[in-house]
């Protein structure tokens, strides 16, 4: 996925073609071609930008194959570090796994699209890849769903206007039904997703609140729908779901609420 390209007198448009570049790349080895093909940009422009990331160590390159290497982590891990969200989470993430047998993730938002920021899988035949960083449309998701209803409504119509970045094509709904789904669970407290993003893929989420008590995360529970019930996952699963969630809320106010202070250099 191509960044959105820029107006402004101040873009860079080398910058964004490098980020179109990370973007193509994976851990699958790829050849010069494909990923100038993936990235839309000519041989010996992809080529230069190739031998930049991989002599900053973001990229590796064999036999004419290019992946990414770990150090493209240090990007995403600084922005989640510096919430604390991971530290915070993980504990009753695993907890919630241990209890329930299945997935759980958090997620933020990120315009129209929810982004995975944790997670603790367990092995099921779902074929939905999902790792950290992976971007859906937000309004196909229980993350979404819950995230969205905790803006205000113009606010949430505002960020569905933007662009999905997700690869995937956004559900056409109009406002008034939109507005609607979000008032529901809103009032609930919690969001359904029921084979809408991709089929047999069940999830129920809840919001995850900071410091102040603005949710700005959400956690789910997700299930293969021919194996766990709706009745199930929210008779059973959503009760844990919340205390998980609850009690990471909790533990991230703490931990943004911790007495930081700065020593200045001495001359």
């Amino acid at each position: 996925m191509m960044a959105q390209r820029g107006q402004g007198p101040d873009f860079i448009e080398a910058v964004a073609r490098g980020l179109d570049v990370l973007r193509c790349l994976s851990a699958e080895p790829q050849s010069l071609t494909q990923v100038a093909q993936a990235a839309a940009l000519a041989r010996p422009t992809a080529r230069r930008i190739l031998l930049t990331l991989e002599e900053l160590g973001y990229v590796r390159s064999n036999n004419g194959n290019h992946t990414l290497t770990p150090k493209v982590l240090e990007l995403g891990m600084a922005y989640i570090g510096s919430l604390g969200l991971w530290d915070m989470a993980r504990p009753h993430l695993e907890w919630l796994v241990d209890k329930t047998g299945e997935s759980s993730s958090m997620a933020q938002l990120d315009g129209s699209d929810i982004v995975y920021v944790a997670r603790v899988a367990v092995p099921k035949l779902i074929a939905l890849r999902v790792d950290i960083g992976t971007k859906f449309p937000a309004m196909v998701t229980s993350q979404g769903k819950v995230l969205l209803a905790a803006l205000p409504p113009e606010e949430a119509l505002k960020a569905l206007a933007e662009s999905t970045r997700s690869g995937l094509p956004q559900p056409k709904l109009a406002e008034g039904r939109i507005l609607e789904i979000l008032e529901e669970v809103r009032k609930q407290g919690w969001a359904l997703a029921d084979q809408e993003l991709a089929p047999g893929v069940r999830s129920v989420s809840v919001g995850v609140a900071d410091g102040v008590g603005v949710v700005r995360a959400s956690m789910n529970v997700t299930v293969h729908a021919q194996e766990t019930s709706t009745d199930k996952l929210l008779g059973d699963y959503l009760p844990l779901l919340q205390q998980a969630a609850q009690e990471t809320s909790t533990d991230w106010a703490r931990w943004q609420s911790r007495p930081v202070k700065s020593l200045q250099p001495t001359k």
